[in-house]
């Protein structure tokens, strides 16, 4: 396996014990970024019962990015022939545009890689990149949202810089 691959392998492992072990950290912290940025985008949501859902949306992306990044998920399960084309469907539902942070976080991945990493090496460089990169897709959906924020878009973003508040606080 190329070295990139594990580091890359690394970087998702670290993020899925991360956001794993803040879950429920995540989910009073989405409460609370979903209650402020409904106020201050002024979207009108009229009654507790809507904003009960778009919380249980946050809980259920939650949900999502930990079995995305889990390093024995069911993504990982079957035969990756079909890796690819999973990835570009996913780029072609999503509402936004993810591709161009995955390069960077490819090409930064890249640069880290040594010849031979030992298990604590490769642990170091994946923090470090989780550090330097965030959590992938983050920062396209920040991006994305605060050019144009929107209900619809509203659970991926709260996720987003909820994980990214925890980052920033390694």
């Amino acid at each position: 396996m190329d070295q990139t691959r594990l580091i890359l392998k690394a970087y998702y492992e670290t993020l899925y014990e991360l956001v794993l072990e803040n879950r429920e950290f995540l989910i009073q912290k989405a409460e609370y970024l979903l209650a402020t940025e409904i106020e201050n985008a002024h979207f009108e949501l009229s009654d507790q019962h809507k904003f009960n859902s778009y919380l249980d949306a946050c809980r259920a992306f939650i949900d999502e990015r930990i079995e995305t990044y889990n390093p024995i998920g069911i993504q990982y399960a079957f035969d990756r022939s079909g890796t690819e084309e999973a990835f570009e469907l996913q780029h072609q539902l999503d509402w936004f545009n993810s591709q161009p942070e995955f390069l960077e976080l490819l090409e930064a991945a890249r640069e880290k890689a040594l010849p031979d990493m030992s298990d604590q090496i490769l642990h170091r460089l994946a923090q470090q990149l989780i550090k330097e990169r965030g959590a992938y897709p983050d920062k396209s959906i920040i991006d994305e949202y605060s050019a144009a924020p929107a209900l619809q878009k509203l659970p991926d973003f709260i996720v987003a810089a909820a994980i990214e508040q925890i980052i920033d606080r390694l």
